[in-house]
């Protein structure tokens, strides 16, 4: 892989909590415009390694290189070039969404234009409305706008559209792949059908990489990814619906 298309690299990754390894040698790579899916069950490390790589938890080990950039020398750099949207997000209880992005984007050299990304995530009806009266869902597609809204090269997705009901999900999906295009963007997810259709599939469970290929090469070695391919379909079969 060339150097220069490369937007993110992560080498041997390692962090402990007193006895528990909780990322074990993470090592993964990701070209400019990819997209990486993160899959893992609950607890298998995917939030920890992603909190390494924007700077949130100093790593024990391991190399994080952004954009060309030493992520754990040069952190305020770094930030500048990741746009996240975590599991959770707060915000000070009657900020309102338009208030909100305003706010953020004034932070920023490069942003995406505040009432479109309103538009563009349905918070039209609540754009004036306080924090607090926000629903969950509500609440993660402004997480999203705010992801979104620093005009940065790298995207990191944790668990972004878990939260959501299937239309909002599909207002989301819709509203990603236009705001996403061209940047490099690793999503992190527990469910396959938010990650299927990376260009990279990178599968964890216990801290470490037991998986890595494209949906299509993952199926075909029959491994962890396929099985949970299999009892995904299984549970959605209508053999199995209960009335």
């Amino acid at each position: 892989m060339e150097k220069s298309s490369l937007r993110l690299a992560v080498h041997d990754l390692r962090k402990r909590y007193g006895p528990v390894e909780a990322v074990r040698g993470v090592s993964f790579e990701v070209r400019e415009g990819e997209i990486l899916g993160l899959l893992g069950p609950n607890g298998a490390g995917k939030t920890t390694t992603v909190e390494c790589v924007i700077g949130l938890r100093e790593p024990d080990a391991g190399s994080i290189d952004i954009c060309g950039l030493d992520a754990r020398r040069r952190p305020r750099e770094v930030k500048q070039k990741i746009g996240a949207a975590l599991q959770t997000t707060a915000l000070q209880d009657k900020i309102t969404p338009r208030e909100a992005l305003r706010l953020f984007g004034s932070f920023y050299d490069r942003r995406a234009d505040p009432d479109e990304l309103i538009d563009r995530f349905a918070l039209v009806e609540k754009a004036n409305s306080p924090f607090e009266a926000l629903s969950g869902g509500q609440r993660q597609r402004l997480a999203l706008a705010r992801a979104i809204l620093k005009d940065a090269p790298i995207l990191l997705l944790d668990e972004a559209t878990s939260a959501l009901d299937t239309e909002s999900e599909r207002l989301v999906q819709e509203a990603l792949a236009r705001f996403t295009k061209g940047r490099t963007t690793l999503v992190i997810a527990h469910r396959l059908s938010t990650v299927q259709n990376a260009d990279l599939i990178v599968v964890m469970d216990d801290g470490a990489i037991v998986e890595t290929g494209t949906h299509l090469q993952l199926l075909a070695a029959d491994g962890p990814y396929a099985r949970l391919v299999r009892s995904q379909a299984l549970a959605t079969s209508p053999l199995t619906e209960t009335t």
